[in-house]
């Protein structure tokens, strides 16, 4: 006679591990909605609907939208900014005196575009950071409290390595780099209509290339100038 084997009843998970689930699937569906119609096109409602979740449980985690907003912007921007920093740090301590323009602007740019080529996630994090820091009403805020130490720290290498350039000048490269990169987080589409498909604003890496060839001239230009 064969005896049955006793039912295993299926392992719920942890509570710390269901809610840490619910969040990040809140965010990314917040961040998703940001991206595409920015702070102020978004509701809470058609969040928790995008997220599989009820509205009340988006007030219990976040209170608010604009708390919200925050976390889903200061979740990547820490992620960001710590590959950025590593790899200034990594740059500056191998060739210290021999550091160069297209080397500084490589260690900044880099780890920002190997992260947004082609994950939709990051992709969809790209676009909200170009929309903030195009926005004065709530970008200024928001940018200068998650990004204002990377970008000093670059501002600071380019110093070491060219001290005569004026700083004034320095920080006038630095707001064209800046408006360089977000009109490429973007992700418009207007160079693939203008190139004819020949050039695409989903290729992170090629931009990249493209931001460093074109502004080393540039400083080297504004460094004579």
């Amino acid at each position: 006679m064969t005896t049955a084997k006793p039912r295993v009843k299926p392992t719920s998970k942890p509570k710390a591990q269901r809610r840490e689930e619910t969040t990040a699937r809140i965010l990314d569906a917040a961040e998703a909605l940001f991206a595409r119609d920015g702070l102020h096109g978004v509701t809470l409602k058609a969040v928790a609907k995008e997220a599989g979740v009820d509205t009340a449980l988006l007030h219990y985690y976040f209170d608010d939208k604009n708390r919200l907003f925050s976390t889903v912007f200061g979740r990547r921007a820490e992620v960001v900014n710590r590959a950025r920093l590593d790899s200034l740090d990594r740059y500056e301590a191998e060739f210290g005196d021999d550091m160069t323009i297209r080397g500084a602007i490589d260690a900044f740019l880099r780890p920002l575009f190997v992260l947004f080529d082609g994950d939709p996630s990051w992709l969809n994090y790209a676009a909200l950071v170009a929309q903030v820091n195009n926005t004065p009403v709530w970008g200024g805020d928001t940018m200068h409290q998650h990004f204002d130490p990377v970008i000093h720290r670059f501002i600071g290498v380019l110093q070491r390595i060219s001290p005569e350039t004026p700083d004034r000048q320095i920080y006038w490269f630095y707001h064209l780099l800046s408006g360089s990169l977000t009109l490429s987080l973007a992700q418009t589409g207007r160079i693939d209509t203008l190139s004819g498909g020949l050039c695409k604003s989903s290729e992170m890496v090629a931009i990249c290339d493209a931001m460093e060839t074109v502004f080393t001239g540039g400083f080297e230009a504004m460094r004579r100038a």
